[in-house]
């Protein structure tokens, strides 16, 4: 875990606003972009003045503690007053409590943001060090590359394998849903600048939330939970349909989802996992009797917006312990999903489907879910080449045909790998 004395650092957060910067993606890290992104507004950080690194088992607590305290000691001085504005620190969190993975959060030394067309830079040092204002200079977009992707531990037939497996434990009453992903492996050139990777998905999943936090970049459509001035608001995701190829194949998918008993049973499995999860730290929580179809470039989902106000006491932080997983990534019960996930996937999910976003010194922020993304090992691969591991799960109810789960993963990691194509 990260130095305890990091989170009695006493932090000066100094924002202010400025002219519109054309491209905010160039000041990033070209080997290692910071990166919260949706619909042209976006937050860049840059540099790291404190950071957390912890395993996740009991760690929800402590990282809780480790932000209050810094936030405590911290003095902020923000004139723009916004979201994102002020001390913010990114971070990402394992799927699973038992996973090798770490949770990790950084409060960058600079971090560029735009929101509803106004700009700005919030420069954040510890108290104790004398404040540099070095110009931020954008570095110049590296070269093309693309990746190689390959099969990973769970091959197509051996998913399938997996999901008649979790059939048969839905049969046998253990559990009504779970959700089984998929991996795949692959590498880009070593030097590659993985800006080019987010702006791909920026490019092509606007509406998505598009990120980057210590190696981990993808496009969510999902929201995990939003906290902003007290309101909270969580979309769910659940039922999953591939376009059509033309207008009218496209309307006959859309209204095949629409009235798909298993695909409904499944969204609403998410929707109450999410609603029990909101209720004991919120009032006036309220969602859409019937979920809406969202559309995206690849796939139509169902989705249902969820929204409460928070109780005084909370933050996005102790949401996110209560609230995931959520069954739309886990399944129903839950801890019976993922004791079941633990022991059909052949492998550690990391941060694929855990949260992933924002916080900022007032407790709010930006959450998704941790999917169509890909997870870049900075740190361990060899000398000309970083390794990279995908995965894409789908929700596994009675009436589940293995196949179609199978093609399921497989448009869901279009986004993913056409941006690294």
């Amino acid at each position: 875990m990260s130095d305890p004395s990091f989170s009695r650092a006493r932090l000066r957060a100094v924002t202010r606003e400025i002219a519109a910067i054309e491209d905010l993606l160039e000041y990033a890290s070209p080997r290692n972009p910071t990166v919260w992104s949706r619909r042209g507004d976006m937050l860049v950080g840059i540099g790291s003045a404190v950071s957390f690194q912890g395993r996740p088992r009991r760690e929800g607590t402590v990282l809780t503690q480790w932000w209050h305290d810094v936030t405590a000691a911290a003095e902020v001085d923000d004139t723009v007053g916004i979201p994102g504005t002020g001390l913010v620190a990114f971070g990402t969190l394992p799927f699973d409590a038992e996973s090798a993975a770490t949770a990790s959060f950084t409060v960058p030394e600079v971090i560029l943001g735009r929101r509803d067309g106004r700009s700005w830079v919030t420069r954040i040092h510890r108290v104790e060090d004398t404040q540099r204002e070095d110009p931020l200079e954008p570095t110049p977009y590296g070269p093309h590359w693309s990746a190689t992707v390959g099969p990973g531990t769970l091959t197509p037939d051996g998913y399938q394998d997996a999901v008649r497996a979790g059939l048969d434990e839905i049969r046998a009453g253990a559990v009504s849903k779970v959700v089984l992903a998929r991996d795949l492996a692959g590498s880009v050139p070593a030097g590659s600048d993985l800006r080019r990777l987010v702006r791909a998905l920026a490019a092509a999943y606007p509406d998505t939330w598009t990120f980057a936090v210590d190696g981990l970049i993808g496009a969510s459509p999902e929201t995990l939970v939003t906290v902003s001035g007290g309101t909270v608001t969580a979309r769910v995701l659940a039922g999953t349909i591939a376009r059509g190829a033309d207008a009218d194949a496209d309307t006959a998918a859309s209204v095949t989802l629409a009235t798909s008993a298993k695909d409904l049973d499944e969204h609403q499995y998410a929707v109450q996992s999410v609603l029990a999860a909101l209720r004991p730290h919120t009032s006036a929580l309220v969602a859409e009797e019937q979920p809406f179809m969202l559309k995206l470039p690849n796939v139509w989902h169902l989705a249902t917006d969820v929204e409460g106000a928070l109780d005084a006491d909370a933050s996005a932080l102790d949401l996110l312990g209560v609230l995931h997983p959520t069954a739309a990534v886990a399944g129903t019960p839950t801890p019976s999903a993922i004791e079941l996930i633990r022991r059909l996937e052949p492998f550690d999910r990391a941060r694929y489907a855990g949260p992933v976003g924002w916080i900022d010194a007032h407790g709010d922020g930006e959450w998704a879910i941790a999917l169509r993304c890909a997870q870049f090992d900075l740190e361990t691969g060899p000398a000309d080449r970083i390794p990279f591991t995908a995965h894409a799960g789908a929700g596994i109810v009675a009436g589940s045909d293995p196949e179609a789960e199978m093609l399921e993963t497989r448009v869901k990691f279009r986004p993913i790998i056409d941006a690294l194509a």
